[in-house]
C-alpha cells in the first residue's frame, strides 16, 4: 500500500524587515502622530502628504553617491515605460522636490512642512532598524538663520519629551560650508590615507567617494583612528563658527541639554552646517547574562537632522535655499521602555457596555447603538455573541460600570435596562431618554 504524501505548504509571512502593526501598537502609532502633529502645529509648521514612490534622480542627485540609502539600500519599482522609480527612503529630499515643483517659494519664507508615514530601506533588519519603518518629519525651507536650527530642535525635543522621555540629549556638530570644508576634508583625506591599511573595506571606498562618513563609520575596527582624526571645528570659516555658536546660545537659553560630538556627520551627502542626533539615555535594564551583549550594541537615535542649505540645487532649483530638517524615527519610540504609551482621541475608556438577548433585539440592536454614537456615548459591546451570560462576563472583565441589556421585550417597548454594575440595582430607561439618561450616571 502507497502511502500519500502529503503536500505541505509553508506559512506565507510578510517580507523580511517588514510586519503587520495591529492592537494596542496601531493605536501608540496613531497617539504618536496625535501628540506630534499638536506641538508640530503650534510652533507654526504645516502639513504635507510625500507620494509613497519618487524618480530615483530626487535621491541619487541629492542624497549623493557613497552613501549607503543610494549605492545599497534603495527598492526599486519596476515601472512601464521605464521610468525608473523608488520607494521614497527618507522624507527631505521629496520635501524639497515638492516645495520647487509647487512654487513654495514664492510663498512668505520659511516655508515649515511637517509629514509622517512610512519610508522604505533595504537595510540589514535588527534592532530598531526596519525595512519599512515610520517617521515624522519636520522641514523649514526658505531661510538660513541660526533660530530656525533651534526651532526644529525645541520642536522635536518636545515631541519627545511629550512622548515619555525624561533623559533626552542632543548631540551636535557643525560640518561646515562650501567655503571651509574643501580645506577639512583634504586634511582628513590625508590623514586617512596614512591610516588606509588600518580601516574597514567600506573606509576604503569611501575615502575616493564622501571622505566625510568616514566619520559615520561604526566599524570597531576603525574607531581608534576615527577619534584621533582632525577636527572640523579647528576648520571652521567665520560665517560657521557665529552660526553654530548662535544654534548652542539659543539651546541653552530654551534649557536643552546637549554636547558638541565632533565625529557627528550624519550619513547623507546633503547635509551642511548644522548636524544632529537626539538620544534618550536611560540607563537600561538588563539581566546580567545580556549585560556584555549590551555593552556593544550600537546607541540607537531617536531623531536626527541637519541644515541642507545646497539640496535645492541638486533639484534644479536657480539658487541655493537655505533650510533644515528633522525626522523622528517612530518605531524606536514605541519601542523605548519609557514611551508614554499615548493612544489617540478616538480611545475613550467605554463608561456603558451594551449587552443584547434575542432575535428582536438582535435586529434592532445597530439602531439603539448608532443613537448612543450620535450623542458620542463611547460603549463597548459583543452583539455578535448570543448568550447574555458570555455578553455580560465581558463587561466584568472590562469593568465597565453600567451595561444596557436590550431584550425582546425591551425591544417590543422600546425601551433598555440600565444595570449598576457595582450594585446590581436597574431600572428601566425609553430609548428616546436613554442618550439623557446615561450622560447624567457618575
Amino acid at each position: 500500500m502507497t502511502k500519500e504524501k502529503k503536500e505541505s505548504k509553508e506559512t506565507i509571512l510578510a517580507p523580511k524587515g517588514m510586519r503587520d502593526i495591529f492592537g494596542d501598537d496601531y493605536y501608540y502609532f496613531q497617539g504618536f502622530f496625535e501628540k506630534a502633529q499638536e506641538i508640530a502645529v503650534y510652533y507654526g509648521f504645516k502639513p504635507i502628504e510625500l507620494p509613497a514612490m519618487e524618480r530615483e534622480e530626487v535621491f541619487a542627485s541629492t542624497v549623493g553617491a557613497g552613501t549607503d540609502i543610494v549605492d545599497k539600500e534603495m527598492y526599486y519599482v519596476k515601472a512601464k515605460g521605464g521610468e525608473k522609480l523608488v520607494l521614497r527612503p527618507e522624507g527631505t529630499a521629496g520635501t524639497v522636490r515638492a516645495y520647487i515643483e509647487h512654487g513654495l517659494q514664492a510663498e512668505p519664507q520659511p516655508v515649515m512642512i511637517y509629514y509622517y508615514g512610512p519610508f522604505w530601506r533595504h537595510d540589514k533588519p535588527q534592532r530598531g532598524r526596519f525595512r519599512e519603518f515610520r517617521q515624522f518629519g519636520l522641514e523649514v525651507i526658505g531661510t538660513e538663520k541660526s533660530i530656525a536650527d533651534a526651532l526644529v530642535i525645541r520642536t522635536v525635543a518636545t515631541i519627545l519629551k511629550e512622548a515619555g522621555s525624561e533623559n533626552l540629549v542632543v548631540e551636535l556638530n557643525s560640518i561646515g560650508d562650501k567655503e571651509c570644508r574643501p580645506a577639512y576634508i583634504k586634511e582628513l583625506t590625508s590623514f586617512y590615507k596614512k591610516h588606509i591599511n588600518s580601516v574597514c573595506p567600506d573606509c576604503k571606498m569611501r575615502l575616493g567617494t564622501n571622505p566625510l562618513r568616514l566619520l559615520d563609520c561604526k566599524n570597531e575596527k576603525c574607531q581608534f583612528i576615527k577619534e584621533k582624526a582632525p577636527d572640523m571645528m579647528n576648520f571652521l570659516c567665520q560665517n560657521c563658527q557665529t552660526h553654530f555658536k548662535e544654534v548652542l546660545e539659543f539651546l541653552e537659553e530654551a534649557g536643552i541639554n546637549y554636547r558638541i560630538n565632533k565625529n557627528l556627520v550624519r550619513g547623507l551627502g546633503y547635509y551642511n552646517r548644522t548636524v544632529f542626533e537626539m538620544f534618550d539615555e536611560t540607563p537600561p535594564v538588563i539581566n546580567p547574562e545580556e549585560a556584555v551583549q549590551e555593552k556593544f550594541q550600537e546607541k540607537l537615535s531617536l531623531a536626527s537632522g541637519g541644515r541642507y542649505d545646497y539640496l535645492a540645487k541638486g533639484l534644479n532649483s536657480k539658487r541655493d535655499i537655505g533650510a533644515l530638517g528633522c525626522a523622528i524615527g517612530v518605531d524606536r519610540v514605541i519601542a523605548a521602555p519609557w514611551w508614554a504609551k499615548l493612544k489617540p482621541k478616538i480611545m475613550k475608556k467605554p463608561k456603558i457596555f451594551f449587552a443584547r438577548l434575542g432575535e428582536e433585539a438582535k435586529l434592532k440592536s445597530l439602531t439603539v447603538i448608532e443613537l448612543l454614537r450620535q450623542a458620542r456615548i463611547p460603549i463597548a459591546q459583543s452583539i455578535a455573541k448570543d448568550s447574555i451570560g458570555v455578553q455580560l462576563a465581558i463587561a466584568e472583565k472590562l469593568a465597565v460600570p453600567h451595561t444596557i441589556i436590550f431584550g425582546q421585550k425591551e425591544a417590543l417597548d422600546n425601551s433598555v435596562i440600565v444595570r449598576d454594575m457595582a450594585t446590581r440595582s436597574q431600572e428601566t430607561v425609553k430609548i428616546d431618554k436613554l442618550a439623557d439618561y446615561l450622560k447624567r450616571l457618575k
